[in-house]
């Protein structure tokens, strides 16, 4: 059965996209309460508070003689609509990553209802039954509280918790790496590729290639060719490349690249679920993105975090597979040989025996 969070999130992205209430004529014509009024509510009483705290100090009618209690609680209400504005904007910035395009569904399906709620859209207002609740506790920091029919139990977020998440490096809605991106960049990097085959931008130009040092040769320096059947009797040469050789030169990248994610463990889960675990390509990871990620091998955030040992390594095989697939592979799969003479279409009978007579020739058989 697939997972509760996994089939919520689809829903709601889905529903956000086909825009299907605009087209209910019912709804339309409905009047929608989506002022959730989460300041105003907030800070409904904080006047007669601050009021009656005042007069308590400046009437010396304090609970102990120094009025310790009443002087916090006043610092505190001064200080609330400082840390109620900042609170807001980090809930808002950690929601908005449910709208990324590779957002990881196997995350908490709360956070996107209450994104929803927080962008006004249409089905999570008042009217159908969501609220959003802020809170100022008396010691000094701030709750917000999400409630609502798709939510089993409230979604409530601490203002000191979130700033100890967010201080120490870590996110409250977990991120997905753009796998993509830093895939392209360590090609680039890497040396694999020929002098020239990418701008300054770090952008790969029409005619990249492998460089001529992974391209295998006989002892002679002649370039060894694999003959491929074209058809008709036909054939013609391809490249063929030293697959060790570039393993090797590839390998400490990919480890280094592997190290940076793992400083954040979280978005190795959501690189793992949205592109590695199911061993795709980069077109196949864009219908992903809509679908069920990972889908049976998908990690889930509570039980593998931390991440064991073993999974480090499974992360990080399968990160050099997804590599080698998506951006090696074009790069070594019929390739044309550079000598112009060479890449002619030729006889493929008279080909495959002079291939042989050279082989024999070089071996000291004949």
């Amino acid at each position: 059965m697939e997972n509760k969070n996994i089939i919520y999130n689809l829903s709601i992205q889905q529903a956000n996209k086909s825009n299907a209430l605009a087209y209910n004529s019912d709804y339309v014509a409905s009047n929608i309460d989506t002022t959730f009024g989460i300041l105003d509510n907030a800070y409904e009483n904080t006047g007669k508070q601050y009021a009656k705290l005042k007069m308590a100090v400046q009437s010396g009618k304090c609970i102990d003689e120094y009025c310790d209690y009443e002087n916090k609680q006043l610092a505190r209400l001064e200080n609330a609509p400082t840390v109620s504005i900042k609170f807001i904007e980090q809930v808002l910035d950690e929601l908005s990553t449910t709208e990324d395009a590779y957002y990881d569904v196997n995350n908490n399906y709360s956070f996107m209802v209450a994104n929803c709620m927080m962008t006004n859209k249409p089905g999570f207002s008042k009217t159908e039954g969501y609220n959003i609740r802020l809170d100022l506790l008396e010691d000094g920091s701030q709750e917000i509280i999400f409630e609502g029919p798709l939510l089993e139990k409230p979604l409530m977020i601490n203002s000191n918790t979130l700033n100890a998440l967010l201080n120490s490096g870590n996110d409250l809605v977990t991120e997905t790496p753009d796998i993509n991106e830093d895939m392209l960049k360590l090609l680039i990097d890497s040396g694999v590729l020929a002098e020239g085959s990418s701008d300054e931008n770090g952008q790969l130009l029409p005619g990249a290639a492998i460089a001529d040092e992974f391209v295998l040769k006989n002892t002679d320096g002649s370039y060894d060719y694999e003959i491929i059947d074209i058809g008709m009797g036909k054939g013609r040469n391809i490249l063929k490349f030293d697959l060790d050789k570039i393993a090797r030169k590839t390998k400490p990248f990919i480890n280094a690249e592997v190290a940076s994610l793992l400083q954040q463990e979280q978005s190795v889960v959501a690189a793992w679920n949205v592109f590695i675990g199911q061993g795709s390509s980069v077109e196949e990871d864009d219908q992903m993105a809509q679908n069920a990620n990972a889908g049976s091998v998908a990690w889930d955030y509570e039980k593998v975090l931390p991440l064991s040992q073993k999974n480090k390594e499974l992360f990080e095989a399968n990160y050099a597979k997804y590599f080698a697939k998506n951006y090696l592979k074009q790069f070594i799969t019929n390739k044309l040989p550079t000598v112009t003479e060479d890449a002619a279409v030729f006889d493929l009978a008279e080909a495959k025996k002079a291939k042989a007579q050279k082989f024999l020739q070089d071996n000291k058989l004949s």
